[in-house]
């Protein structure tokens, strides 16, 4: 059975749940910033996915990226899997802007995070919502 791991529950706000993965906002307004997290247990790195199911993930990352894109128009879009902390599979989604506090450098250790407040949250969640709903997936 599918258990987020503790720190991702803790850092993260739970937006959508794709056939796949679960997407999540990683409470930290500095960056738009979003987690993919596939939901099968024990999958530790990219390779552990299984090859049926490769082409669903990358089709649910690419929409996680398309909506950064469309949504915030950033500079470039960093997605990475790190996982030395939290040893679950998950995939981050950040948009990247020439003006942020980290460019262009990696997010990762820049400042403390800064959690969105509820109307951000709320706002942030909608767009999602309104963007999901125009796409014609089949996802």
């Amino acid at each position: 059975m599918f258990e987020l791991h503790p720190q991702l529950e803790k850092d993260t706000i739970f937006l959508h749940d794709f056939p796949f993965s679960r997407l999540l906002l990683l409470n930290d307004s500095t960056y738009p910033w979003l987690v993919l997290v596939p939901r099968v247990p024990g999958l530790r790195d990219l390779i552990d996915i299984a090859l049926a199911d490769e082409a669903q993930f990358y089709r649910e990352s690419r929409y996680v990226s398309l909506f950064l894109r469309d949504t915030f128009q950033p500079d470039k879009l960093n997605v990475a899997s790190l996982g030395n902390m939290v040893p679950q599979l998950h995939v981050h989604h950040i948009a990247r802007f020439r003006h942020d506090a980290a460019w262009p450098a990696p997010v990762w250790g820049k400042g403390a995070m800064q959690p969105y407040s509820d109307a951000a949250c709320a706002s942030l969640k909608a767009k999602w919502q309104r963007w999901w709903q125009q796409q014609d997936t089949g996802a």
